[in-house]
Protein backbone atom coordinates (compact mmCIF):
# COMPACT_ATOMS: atom_id res chain seq x y z
CA UNK A 1 0.00 0.00 0.00
CA UNK A 2 1.65 3.97 -0.89
CA UNK A 3 -0.03 7.22 -1.36
CA UNK A 4 -1.23 7.33 -4.92
CA UNK A 5 -1.20 11.19 -6.45
CA UNK A 6 -2.48 11.84 -10.22
CA UNK A 7 -1.09 14.99 -11.83
CA UNK A 8 -1.00 16.78 -14.95
CA UNK A 9 1.71 19.03 -16.77
CA UNK A 10 -0.15 21.13 -19.16
CA UNK A 11 -4.51 22.18 -19.14
CA UNK A 12 -6.43 19.34 -20.38
CA UNK A 13 -3.09 17.16 -20.70
CA UNK A 14 -2.30 13.71 -20.15
CA UNK A 15 -2.64 12.35 -15.74
CA UNK A 16 -0.33 10.86 -14.86
CA UNK A 17 0.28 8.93 -11.68
CA UNK A 18 3.09 9.94 -8.62
CA UNK A 19 4.24 8.04 -5.40
CA UNK A 20 3.28 10.94 -2.59
CA UNK A 21 5.24 9.49 -0.39
CA UNK A 22 4.52 11.26 3.33
CA UNK A 23 3.68 14.54 1.64
CA UNK A 24 0.40 15.98 2.03
CA UNK A 25 -1.17 17.14 -0.51
CA UNK A 26 -4.38 18.97 -2.31
CA UNK A 27 -6.20 18.94 -5.39
CA UNK A 28 -4.68 22.06 -7.59
CA UNK A 29 -1.27 21.85 -5.44
CA UNK A 30 2.16 22.35 -7.61
CA UNK A 31 4.77 19.98 -7.10
CA UNK A 32 7.95 19.44 -8.14
CA UNK A 33 8.32 15.92 -9.96
CA UNK A 34 11.21 14.09 -12.29
CA UNK A 35 9.97 13.27 -15.24
CA UNK A 36 11.86 11.23 -18.06
CA UNK A 37 12.65 14.55 -19.81
CA UNK A 38 13.66 16.31 -16.81
CA UNK A 39 12.66 18.12 -13.48
CA UNK A 40 9.13 19.62 -14.16
CA UNK A 41 6.24 21.53 -12.26
CA UNK A 42 2.82 19.25 -11.82
CA UNK A 43 -0.63 20.23 -10.82
CA UNK A 44 -2.43 17.89 -8.40
CA UNK A 45 -5.57 16.79 -9.96
CA UNK A 46 -6.49 14.22 -6.79
CA UNK A 47 -5.68 13.53 -3.69
CA UNK A 48 -3.07 11.05 -2.85
CA UNK A 49 -4.85 7.63 -2.40
CA UNK A 50 -4.29 4.69 -0.85
CA UNK A 51 -3.88 1.77 -2.84
CA UNK A 52 -1.89 -1.13 -3.84
CA UNK A 53 -0.70 -2.10 -7.36
CA UNK A 54 1.94 -3.91 -8.53
CA UNK A 55 3.41 -0.90 -9.97
CA UNK A 56 3.65 1.21 -7.06
CA UNK A 57 7.34 0.09 -6.70
CA UNK A 58 8.32 1.41 -10.10
CA UNK A 59 6.16 4.83 -9.59
CA UNK A 60 8.36 8.36 -9.01
CA UNK A 61 8.73 9.59 -5.55
CA UNK A 62 7.40 13.06 -5.96
CA UNK A 63 10.19 15.47 -4.59
CA UNK A 64 8.54 18.31 -3.11
CA UNK A 65 5.96 20.87 -2.49
CA UNK A 66 6.21 23.88 -4.77
CA UNK A 67 7.46 26.84 -3.10
CA UNK A 68 6.93 30.31 -3.87
CA UNK A 69 10.31 30.87 -5.50
CA UNK A 70 9.45 27.85 -7.60
CA UNK A 71 6.62 29.88 -8.86
CA UNK A 72 8.65 32.81 -9.50
CA UNK A 73 10.90 30.90 -11.29
CA UNK A 74 8.12 28.91 -13.13
CA UNK A 75 7.17 32.80 -14.62
CA UNK A 76 10.57 33.36 -15.42
CA UNK A 77 10.78 30.77 -17.79
CA UNK A 78 7.15 31.39 -19.23
CA UNK A 79 9.01 35.05 -20.26
CA UNK A 80 11.61 33.18 -21.47
CA UNK A 81 9.16 30.80 -24.07
CA UNK A 82 8.09 33.90 -25.58
CA UNK A 83 11.33 35.01 -26.41
CA UNK A 84 12.53 32.25 -27.99
CA UNK A 85 9.01 31.82 -29.79
CA UNK A 86 9.32 35.34 -31.45
CA UNK A 87 13.30 34.70 -32.33
CA UNK A 88 12.73 31.21 -33.92
CA UNK A 89 9.71 32.15 -35.89
CA UNK A 90 12.03 35.29 -37.34
CA UNK A 91 14.95 32.24 -38.16
CA UNK A 92 12.19 30.74 -39.62
CA UNK A 93 10.89 33.02 -41.93
CA UNK A 94 14.69 34.20 -42.78
CA UNK A 95 15.59 30.30 -44.64
CA UNK A 96 12.13 30.41 -45.84
CA UNK A 97 11.50 26.93 -44.25
CA UNK A 98 8.26 25.16 -44.83
CA UNK A 99 7.34 24.85 -40.99
CA UNK A 100 5.15 26.30 -38.79
CA UNK A 101 6.16 27.01 -34.95
CA UNK A 102 3.51 26.29 -32.44
CA UNK A 103 4.91 25.99 -29.08
CA UNK A 104 8.32 26.51 -27.26
CA UNK A 105 8.30 24.60 -23.80
CA UNK A 106 11.61 24.69 -21.07
CA UNK A 107 12.30 22.73 -18.36
CA UNK A 108 12.36 24.06 -15.28
CA UNK A 109 16.04 23.74 -14.74
CA UNK A 110 16.42 25.37 -18.20
CA UNK A 111 18.21 22.68 -19.31
CA UNK A 112 16.56 21.40 -22.31
CA UNK A 113 14.29 23.51 -24.38
CA UNK A 114 11.30 21.64 -26.91
CA UNK A 115 10.17 23.69 -30.15
CA UNK A 116 6.98 22.01 -31.58
CA UNK A 117 6.26 22.51 -34.61
CA UNK A 118 4.15 21.44 -38.00
CA UNK A 119 4.77 20.63 -41.34
CA UNK A 120 3.70 18.96 -44.59
CA UNK A 121 7.23 16.31 -44.25
CA UNK A 122 10.31 16.21 -43.50
CA UNK A 123 11.88 19.42 -42.84
CA UNK A 124 15.78 19.97 -42.67
CA UNK A 125 16.67 22.22 -39.34
CA UNK A 126 19.99 21.37 -39.05
CA UNK A 127 21.11 24.97 -39.76
CA UNK A 128 18.03 26.41 -37.38
CA UNK A 129 18.83 24.51 -34.27
CA UNK A 130 22.51 25.70 -34.70
CA UNK A 131 21.34 29.37 -34.26
CA UNK A 132 18.87 28.26 -31.83
CA UNK A 133 21.73 26.57 -29.73
CA UNK A 134 24.15 29.23 -30.22
CA UNK A 135 21.76 32.21 -28.36
CA UNK A 136 19.89 30.48 -25.88
CA UNK A 137 22.95 28.25 -24.83
CA UNK A 138 21.24 24.95 -24.03
CA UNK A 139 19.53 21.94 -25.27
CA UNK A 140 17.43 22.19 -28.33
CA UNK A 141 14.90 19.89 -29.81
CA UNK A 142 12.64 20.16 -32.46
CA UNK A 143 9.62 17.97 -32.45
CA UNK A 144 6.94 17.70 -34.92
CA UNK A 145 3.59 17.04 -34.13
CA UNK A 146 -0.20 16.85 -35.92
CA UNK A 147 -3.08 19.14 -36.83
CA UNK A 148 -4.77 17.79 -33.64
CA UNK A 149 -2.10 18.86 -31.07
CA UNK A 150 -1.41 21.88 -32.33
CA UNK A 151 -5.09 22.67 -32.04
CA UNK A 152 -4.68 21.64 -28.00
CA UNK A 153 -1.50 23.72 -27.85
CA UNK A 154 -3.06 27.08 -29.36
CA UNK A 155 -6.52 26.68 -28.48
CA UNK A 156 -9.54 28.86 -29.49
CA UNK A 157 -13.22 29.31 -30.15
CA UNK A 158 -14.76 26.37 -31.89
CA UNK A 159 -18.74 26.48 -33.69
CA UNK A 160 -20.77 26.40 -31.17
CA UNK A 161 -19.62 29.19 -29.47
CA UNK A 162 -17.82 27.30 -26.51
CA UNK A 163 -13.35 26.77 -26.28
CA UNK A 164 -11.98 23.93 -28.07
CA UNK A 165 -13.07 20.81 -26.60
CA UNK A 166 -9.49 19.56 -26.57
CA UNK A 167 -7.44 22.59 -24.79
CA UNK A 168 -10.44 22.36 -22.07
CA UNK A 169 -11.18 19.07 -20.87
CA UNK A 170 -10.70 16.37 -23.72
CA UNK A 171 -7.11 14.48 -22.68
CA UNK A 172 -6.76 11.63 -25.56
CA UNK A 173 -8.52 11.90 -29.14
CA UNK A 174 -10.92 9.43 -30.18
CA UNK A 175 -10.96 8.45 -33.97
CA UNK A 176 -14.40 10.04 -35.45
CA UNK A 177 -15.60 9.21 -38.74
CA UNK A 178 -17.86 10.28 -41.75
CA UNK A 179 -20.49 7.47 -40.58
CA UNK A 180 -20.93 9.45 -37.08
CA UNK A 181 -22.01 12.18 -39.24
CA UNK A 182 -24.83 10.20 -41.33
CA UNK A 183 -25.62 8.31 -38.23
CA UNK A 184 -27.17 11.88 -36.54
CA UNK A 185 -28.64 13.21 -39.70
CA UNK A 186 -26.46 15.84 -40.28
CA UNK A 187 -25.58 17.76 -43.05
CA UNK A 188 -22.20 16.75 -44.68
CA UNK A 189 -20.49 19.86 -45.35
CA UNK A 190 -17.06 20.38 -44.52
CA UNK A 191 -17.50 23.71 -42.98
CA UNK A 192 -20.05 22.88 -40.55
CA UNK A 193 -18.51 19.24 -39.20
CA UNK A 194 -15.20 20.18 -39.40
CA UNK A 195 -13.36 21.57 -36.53
CA UNK A 196 -10.43 24.28 -36.36
CA UNK A 197 -7.58 21.83 -36.88
CA UNK A 198 -9.45 20.76 -40.47
CA UNK A 199 -10.28 17.55 -39.22
CA UNK A 200 -14.07 16.01 -38.20
CA UNK A 201 -15.69 17.29 -35.07
CA UNK A 202 -14.35 15.60 -31.91
CA UNK A 203 -17.87 16.06 -30.46
CA UNK A 204 -19.55 13.91 -33.29
CA UNK A 205 -18.35 10.89 -30.96
CA UNK A 206 -19.92 12.53 -27.38
CA UNK A 207 -23.90 10.94 -28.92
CA UNK A 208 -23.11 8.67 -31.19
CA UNK A 209 -23.80 5.70 -29.49
CA UNK A 210 -26.96 7.26 -27.83
CA UNK A 211 -28.43 7.65 -31.82
CA UNK A 212 -27.20 3.81 -32.68
CA UNK A 213 -29.39 2.79 -29.24
CA UNK A 214 -32.49 4.88 -30.53
CA UNK A 215 -32.17 3.89 -34.06
CA UNK A 216 -32.87 0.39 -33.15
CA UNK A 217 -36.54 1.09 -32.13
CA UNK A 218 -37.32 2.98 -35.56
CA UNK A 219 -38.21 1.04 -38.93
CA UNK A 220 -34.97 1.79 -41.65
CA UNK A 221 -35.79 4.15 -44.49
CA UNK A 222 -36.73 1.89 -47.70
CA UNK A 223 -38.99 -0.28 -45.50
CA UNK A 224 -42.50 -0.64 -45.86
CA UNK A 225 -44.67 -0.34 -43.03
CA UNK A 226 -48.33 -0.49 -41.88
CA UNK A 227 -50.19 1.86 -39.82
CA UNK A 228 -54.49 1.82 -38.92
CA UNK A 229 -55.14 4.57 -41.67
CA UNK A 230 -52.25 4.05 -44.73
CA UNK A 231 -49.72 1.82 -46.18
CA UNK A 232 -46.18 3.38 -47.59
CA UNK A 233 -42.26 3.48 -47.05
CA UNK A 234 -40.39 5.41 -44.62
CA UNK A 235 -38.61 8.46 -46.29
CA UNK A 236 -37.23 10.14 -43.51
CA UNK A 237 -36.52 9.79 -39.84
CA UNK A 238 -36.30 11.75 -36.72
CA UNK A 239 -34.94 9.99 -33.42
CA UNK A 240 -35.10 13.30 -31.21
CA UNK A 241 -38.86 13.69 -31.90
CA UNK A 242 -40.21 10.54 -32.97
CA UNK A 243 -41.24 11.15 -36.16
CA UNK A 244 -41.39 9.45 -39.36
CA UNK A 245 -41.89 10.89 -42.69
CA UNK A 246 -43.80 8.19 -44.99
CA UNK A 247 -44.47 8.30 -48.74
CA UNK A 248 -47.80 6.28 -49.89
CA UNK A 249 -48.61 4.91 -52.65
CA UNK A 250 -50.29 7.81 -54.07
CA UNK A 251 -47.15 9.88 -53.77
CA UNK A 252 -48.52 11.66 -50.39
CA UNK A 253 -46.40 12.26 -47.42
CA UNK A 254 -47.20 11.99 -43.95
CA UNK A 255 -45.62 12.41 -40.55
CA UNK A 256 -46.90 9.62 -38.22
CA UNK A 257 -45.07 8.68 -34.78
CA UNK A 258 -43.46 5.34 -34.12
CA UNK A 259 -46.52 4.15 -31.86
CA UNK A 260 -48.77 4.39 -34.80
CA UNK A 261 -46.93 2.03 -36.55
CA UNK A 262 -48.71 -1.96 -36.18
CA UNK A 263 -46.33 -3.74 -38.06
CA UNK A 264 -42.53 -3.36 -39.67
CA UNK A 265 -42.72 -4.66 -42.92
CA UNK A 266 -45.97 -5.65 -43.46
CA UNK A 267 -47.55 -5.85 -47.08
CA UNK A 268 -50.02 -4.34 -48.55
CA UNK A 269 -53.49 -6.57 -48.24
CA UNK A 270 -56.49 -7.05 -50.80
CA UNK A 271 -58.51 -5.05 -48.77
CA UNK A 272 -56.30 -1.91 -48.42
CA UNK A 273 -54.62 -1.42 -51.66
CA UNK A 274 -53.82 -3.26 -54.76
CA UNK A 275 -54.94 -6.81 -55.24
CA UNK A 276 -52.10 -8.93 -54.06
CA UNK A 277 -50.97 -11.00 -57.21
CA UNK A 278 -49.61 -13.94 -57.51
CA UNK A 279 -46.73 -14.84 -60.20
CA UNK A 280 -47.97 -17.37 -62.93
CA UNK A 281 -46.81 -21.53 -62.35
CA UNK A 282 -45.20 -22.86 -64.94
CA UNK A 283 -47.02 -26.21 -66.02
CA UNK A 284 -45.25 -29.09 -64.40
CA UNK A 285 -43.03 -30.79 -66.68
CA UNK A 286 -43.94 -34.62 -67.81
CA UNK A 287 -41.59 -37.17 -68.80
CA UNK A 288 -40.48 -37.58 -72.48
CA UNK A 289 -41.77 -40.71 -73.82
CA UNK A 290 -39.31 -42.59 -76.64
CA UNK A 291 -41.41 -43.51 -80.24
CA UNK A 292 -42.76 -46.64 -81.08
CA UNK A 293 -40.23 -47.43 -83.61
CA UNK A 294 -37.26 -46.47 -81.68
CA UNK A 295 -38.30 -49.31 -79.16
CA UNK A 296 -39.46 -51.66 -82.31
CA UNK A 297 -35.86 -51.06 -83.75
CA UNK A 298 -34.12 -51.82 -80.26
CA UNK A 299 -35.78 -54.76 -79.98
CA UNK A 300 -35.30 -56.14 -83.36
CA UNK A 301 -31.27 -54.98 -82.92
CA UNK A 302 -31.25 -57.78 -79.31
CA UNK A 303 -33.03 -60.53 -80.80
CA UNK A 304 -30.71 -60.03 -84.39
CA UNK A 305 -27.62 -60.14 -81.80
CA UNK A 306 -28.89 -63.84 -79.93
CA UNK A 307 -29.42 -64.87 -83.14
CA UNK A 308 -25.90 -64.48 -84.34
CA UNK A 309 -24.40 -65.43 -80.93
CA UNK A 310 -26.32 -68.92 -80.95
CA UNK A 311 -25.29 -69.47 -84.66
CA UNK A 312 -21.52 -68.68 -83.92
CA UNK A 313 -21.33 -70.96 -80.73
CA UNK A 314 -23.01 -74.27 -83.08
CA UNK A 315 -21.03 -74.08 -86.09
CA UNK A 316 -17.76 -76.13 -86.08
CA UNK A 317 -14.41 -74.91 -86.09
CA UNK A 318 -12.65 -74.72 -89.78
CA UNK A 319 -9.47 -77.27 -90.80
CA UNK A 320 -6.22 -76.28 -89.75
CA UNK A 321 -4.73 -73.88 -93.25
CA UNK A 322 -1.52 -74.48 -94.21
CA UNK A 323 1.44 -72.56 -93.60
CA UNK A 324 1.69 -71.19 -97.43
CA UNK A 325 -2.11 -69.54 -97.30
CA UNK A 326 -2.79 -66.58 -96.31
CA UNK A 327 -4.12 -65.36 -92.93
CA UNK A 328 -7.41 -66.36 -92.49
CA UNK A 329 -10.21 -63.32 -92.16
CA UNK A 330 -11.49 -63.09 -88.78
CA UNK A 331 -15.35 -63.14 -88.14
CA UNK A 332 -17.06 -59.68 -87.33
CA UNK A 333 -18.45 -59.22 -84.36
CA UNK A 334 -21.52 -57.54 -83.87
CA UNK A 335 -22.17 -55.09 -81.69
CA UNK A 336 -24.87 -54.37 -79.21
CA UNK A 337 -27.86 -52.58 -80.99
CA UNK A 338 -26.41 -52.77 -84.33
CA UNK A 339 -27.85 -54.95 -87.26
CA UNK A 340 -25.76 -57.29 -89.50
CA UNK A 341 -24.62 -56.11 -92.80
CA UNK A 342 -27.04 -58.11 -95.26
CA UNK A 343 -25.85 -59.24 -98.75
CA UNK A 344 -22.68 -60.90 -97.64
CA UNK A 345 -20.23 -62.84 -99.98
CA UNK A 346 -19.71 -65.43 -97.46
CA UNK A 347 -21.50 -66.94 -94.68
CA UNK A 348 -20.93 -66.48 -90.94
CA UNK A 349 -17.49 -69.26 -89.43
CA UNK A 350 -16.46 -69.81 -93.16
CA UNK A 351 -13.67 -68.25 -94.98
CA UNK A 352 -13.21 -67.02 -98.30
CA UNK A 353 -10.53 -69.29 -100.35
CA UNK A 354 -8.11 -66.85 -101.79
CA UNK A 355 -7.22 -66.66 -105.90
CA UNK A 356 -3.59 -68.02 -105.82
CA UNK A 357 -4.52 -71.16 -103.12
CA UNK A 358 -5.04 -74.65 -104.82
CA UNK A 359 -8.45 -76.33 -104.04
CA UNK A 360 -7.47 -79.48 -101.07
CA UNK A 361 -7.08 -82.93 -103.13
CA UNK A 362 -9.92 -84.99 -102.70
CA UNK A 363 -9.69 -88.23 -101.07
CA UNK A 364 -13.13 -90.12 -102.59
CA UNK A 365 -12.17 -92.96 -104.79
Amino acid sequence: MSHIVTIQFTKAGKMYDFNAGSLELAAGDHVIVETERGVGVGQVMKPPVMRETTLSGSLTLVKRKATPEDMATVERITRKEQEAHRFCIERIVERSMPMKLVRVEYQFDCSKAVFFFTADGRVDFRDLVKDLAHTFHTRIEMRQIGVRDEAKMTGGIAICGRELCCSSFLREFQPVSVKMAKEQNLALNPNKISGQCGRLLCCLDYEYETYCCLRKNFPKSGKRIRTVNAVGVVDKINILTGNITLKLDDNKIIVIKRDEILGDGAPVTASEGAPIQTPPQAPPRTPERRPEQRRKQEKTSLETYNIAESARKSTPLPPAVPETSEAVAQPEVVKFGQQRKKNRSRKHGHRKQSDNSKPAPSTGA
